[in-house]
Parts: C-alpha cells; sequence; structure tokens
C-alpha cells in the first residue's frame, strides 16, 4: 500500500494546470448509458475514481475505451445490464449516478446502495423521490435500491413529473443529476425544482444537450426538461476541476509561496477566494488562471461556512482548517452540508494543530508551526489537508492510505514536487 513521505518548509513556487473535474467526468460518464451511440470526453482526468467507473459500466456491457491521452469513450450497444451490484457500486458514492440513466432508457434499475468517503450519513432519499415523481416504482430490499417503469416490457417510457428536490443542507448535488438523467427520455415535460446549482450540474446540462437533451434553466433551481425518444452521441470536454484548484491555491498559501494554478474558471472559486483573501492573502487573476502572492505574515483567522454553491464548498473545507491552523488568531469552520466531515480533524491534532470541535463547528486556534508525524487519511479530501499540512510541518510527515487522495487528484505527488514541494510516493 502506497504512503507519501512528506519533508517540510519549503515554498512551492511555479504553475500547475487543472484537470477536467472529477464531480463532472462521473455523472457524465454514467449518461453514456441514455445512448447507444458514442459519448467521448476528451479531458478525463487519470483518477482512480474514473476507472472504478468505467469498469462498473464495462461490467454493465458498455464498451468502454481509455487512450493514453485521458480521452475516454463510452458506448452503451446492445445488451446493457441493468444491475449495478455491491461489488463495483461499494467502491465509490458516484456509482448512485447509473440508477437515472438506466431508469429512464430501460425502464428498470437495480442498483446497490453505494459506498465511497465515510465521513457520516449520506441519504438518497432525494434521488428516490425524484425518480418515483417522473414515474418509477421503487422499492428498497437487500441493499439495493430497484425502479421500474410499470409497462417497460411493452415499450413504456417514464411519463415524466415535477418535483421540488431542496433539503435542509441545500439542493442534492447527485440526486439532481440522477433525476435529470432519467427526465432527458421520460414521454412528457419534467420540472425540477430545488435544483443544484453546482457547476458540473451545468456540465451536465450542457452534455446532455449535445446529446439531443432538451434541458432549460441551467444555473438556476429550477430545470425544464422536454423528454425526447431517444439521445445520440457527442465529444465533451469537462469544466476544469474547481477543487483541485482551490487545493493547490491553499498549498501555495500554506507554504508562504507563489502558485499559478492555470486551466481553471476563476469565478467558481469566488467563495474560497474570498475567504482567503479575508485572511490577507493576495490574488492575481485572468481569464483561465489564478496566482496566489507569496505572504510571509501568518494568516488572519477566518470564519467559513460551507454551503452549497456559490458558497464555500464542503470539499475544500479540510483544506481551509489546515490553513487556518496557522493562522494568528482563532477561526471557526462550519460544515451545514456535511456536520460529520471532520475526520481529518485528529489527524491534524497529531501534527500539533489546536483544533476542537463543537458540534457541526471546528474551533481552530491558530499556532505558529506544526511538526511532522505519521498520519492516516481518512477520505478524499482528508487526504488533501494532510498532504498540505505536511508540506509545512517541521520534520517529516508520512501520509498513510493515500489511495484516497488518489481517487481525486492526478499523481498530486509528482505535481506538487514539481513545484518544489519535497514529497514521496512509496509502499509499505
Amino acid at each position: 500500500m502506497d504512503y507519501f513521505s512528506i519533508s517540510g518548509g519549503d515554498p512551492l513556487r511555479g504553475s500547475v494546470r487543472v484537470r477536467g473535474a472529477k464531480n463532472a467526468v462521473l455523472p457524465i460518464l454514467a449518461a453514456g448509458l441514455l445512448s447507444e451511440e458514442t459519448l467521448r470526453i476528451p479531458n478525463a482526468p487519470k483518477l482512480s475514481d474514473v476507472k472504478t467507473m468505467l469498469t462498473l459500466l464495462e461490467a454493465m456491457g458498455c464498451r468502454v475505451q481509455r487512450d493514453d491521452d485521458g480521452a475516454v469513450e463510452v458506448e452503451a450497444k446492445g445488451d446493457i445490464i441493468w444491475e449495478a451490484t455491491w461489488d463495483h457500486v461499494r467502491q465509490m458514492r458516484a456509482s448512485i449516478c447509473v440508477l437515472g440513466p438506466l431508469v429512464g432508457r430501460f425502464g428498470r434499475a437495480k442498483v446497490s446502495l453505494p459506498g465511497g468517503c465515510v465521513f457520516g450519513v449520506r441519504p438518497i432519499d432525494m434521488h428516490i423521490k425524484g425518480l418515483a415523481a417522473l414515474g418509477a416504482k421503487i422499492t428498497l430490499e437487500e441493499g439495493f435500491i430497484e425502479a421500474v417503469v410499470p409497462g417497460h416490457e411493452s415499450g413504456a417510457r417514464l411519463p415524466g413529473g415535477e418535483v421540488f428536490l431542496g433539503t435542509p443542507a441545500g439542493p442534492t448535488v447527485t440526486g439532481t443529476m440522477n433525476v435529470l438523467m432519467a427526465a432527458t427520455l421520460a414521454e412528457g415535460r419534467s420540472v425540477i425544482h430545488g435544483a443544484a446549482c453546482e457547476p458540473e450540474v451545468g456540465d451536465l446540462i450542457k452534455c446532455l444537450n449535445s446529446m439531443g437533451a432538451r434541458i432549460s434553466g441551467e444555473g438556476s433551481p429550477t430545470l425544464i426538461i422536454e423528454g425526447v425518444e431517444r439521445l445520440g452521441g457527442a465529444t465533451h470536454a469537462v469544466i476544469p476541476d474547481r477543487i483541485e484548484a482551490g487545493t493547490y491555491l491553499m498549498a501555495g498559501a500554506i507554504t508562504g509561496g507563489r502558485v499559478r494554478v492555470e486551466g481553471c474558471v476563476p469565478g467558481h472559486l469566488s467563495a474560497p477566494i474570498d475567504a482567503m483573501e479575508s485572511a490577507g492573502y493576495v490574488f492575481e487573476m485572468g481569464e483561465d488562471w489564478i496566482e496566489i502572492a507569496p505572504r510571509r505574515e501568518r494568516p488572519r483567522p477566518v470564519d467559513v461556512t460551507t454551503q452549497p454553491y456559490p458558497g464555500f464548498p464542503t470539499d475544500l473545507q479540510a483544506q481551509m482548517m489546515a490553513l487556518m491552523a496557522l493562522a494568528d488568531g482563532t477561526s471557526v469552520i462550519t460544515d451545514r452540508i456535511y456536520p460529520d466531515r471532520y475526520m481529518h480533524l485528529a489527524e491534524l491534532l497529531r501534527l500539533g494543530a489546536h483544533i476542537r470541535r463543537q458540534g457541526s463547528s471546528a474551533i481552530i486556534e491558530g499556532i505558529p508551526s506544526l511538526s511532522g508525524a505519521p498520519v492516516t487519511a481518512s477520505d478524499l479530501r482528508a487526504s488533501a489537508a494532510l498532504v498540505m499540512a505536511g508540506l509545512v510541518a517541521k520534520g517529516t510527515t508520512t501520509v498513510h492510505r493515500v489511495y484516497h487522495i488518489d481517487r481525486g487528484y492526478q499523481r498530486i505527488d509528482e505535481r506538487i514536487g514539481e513545484l518544489g514541494g519535497r514529497i514521496s510516493r512509496l509502499s509499505e
């Protein structure tokens, strides 16, 4: 099993180019099930989660192809199996995204309840509510969700419908995507109220429309879908990964370096940049790049609350906590999206951070420096926070279970090394 050995103390300097967004490419790969024709993604990131999704689709009968340059093709032609088993789905929560396309195109789906990162309960009740509103009959039995369109044996399709997908924590992103994909092939008109407005949802809409879907309302909480009889193929380049971009900017910040993140969309990072500017960091920006300037002083403390887009993303909460661990004062980070997403807190304590949890908040008393120690990654974004902390900690930090970070960052060790960080991937 691989682990990282990190020697801290060197500022990161240089440029890094963002890859295609993990949270966009996975549902778009699942959307390949909606058509017999080829869906091509020329800029899919080389991540273990992408490999997992391709393995799942191949097991379901799809033709999949991955080129050396990263381009991916999916073709769901011929005998497609409408079941996604536990062996495949348990590895990644985004596997649930095959549910909507299967119901929409084949009128039937049997999908195991999903796995993925473990940081509290993440229910799928909105997925079920949405598909039921479109006309599917849903049952949960023996760890599977089964959705059936009455009369599908005779070619009946979902009739379509109207549903509200809002929750106390905000709109459901994957729930919006699943219902949206199912509705594209419904017989009638569907309306999603309380839809998620994340850029990844908008990217999925662009891809589906390029395949022949009729969806309007992109970027708003109300999506209108006019069902069509069939979808075709398409070539669609996914948006840049805003979480990867934010992580590298924060890595530059925590080390006091100058890092330019290229190939990104600065507008997708408005909330994180605002929080970091409040902490005293200075940025320069262009149309598709952001550069953070070095800061000699410790950051000012900042209070942050995660919110649905365009608010501060929960996927940057752990990284912001690592940064605020060195602030000159006390910060409060509250996660309203996933209130139990604090598995990284105990590992940051091992590096000397002063953090305590209070309900859905973490109280961070900033200290001048961290010290290296062995730590264990618990999930994808926690891994990134521990790597960031290791880059600035005195001595050596070893980060174990880095298979988590490989799910969402393409060879982060090599890319940080190119920026001047002393990080090595070793095997134990």
